[in-house]
């Protein structure tokens, strides 16, 4: 799987403390919302890894390992609809200007990313489009996790 070390503390405010004492200073950078960004730009397009592979790293694996598997990190019946509509041919460029985060830098600033995010969608509804958070708030939905050993039983159909 993929995961990060997603660390949103401001520069210098937070993140240089006093240019002194560096076992105090916040470990990681930000970093979360471009990591798919990241992945598929200098994974899938400069053919490290395949479209699949790219799936299974950023869905399926992490659904499996944290015991949310079938109920999530798949598409298929029962399961939730969880799915992120992808355009390979979007072109972003990364900056603490545009991120969603509340930190004043970026680790990857001035990248051009190509390949991201149309439609984000959770358990079928939209949440995210045209880059724009348009869910309700209170609108999540906490999903417990399997046993430690278990799968998770995916959701039986909804009937009309």
């Amino acid at each position: 799987m993929l995961s990060t070390d997603h660390c949103p503390f401001k520069w210098p405010e937070q993140k240089g403390i006093n240019g002194q004492e560096f076992q105090v200073v916040p470990n990681g950078g930000p970093g979360i919302e471009n990591r798919l960004h990241m992945l598929y730009t200098f994974g899938v397009r400069e053919g490290r890894i395949g479209l699949n592979r790219f799936v299974e790293l950023t869905s399926t694996n992490v659904a499996k390992l944290f015991g949310l598997y079938p109920r999530k990190g798949t598409i298929a019946p029962g399961a939730d609809a969880d799915i992120v509509v992808w355009d390979p041919e979007k072109r972003v460029t990364i900056s603490a200007d545009t991120h969603h985060s509340n930190v004043n830098y970026n680790l990857f600033e001035g990248t051009e990313a190509i390949g991201a995010p149309e439609v984000v969608m959770v358990r079928g509804q939209v949440i995210v489009e045209n880059d724009e958070l348009v869910a309700q708030p209170g609108s999540g939905q906490f999903v417990k996790r399997a046993k430690w050993g278990e799968q998770l039983t995916a959701r039986p159909a909804v009937t009309a």
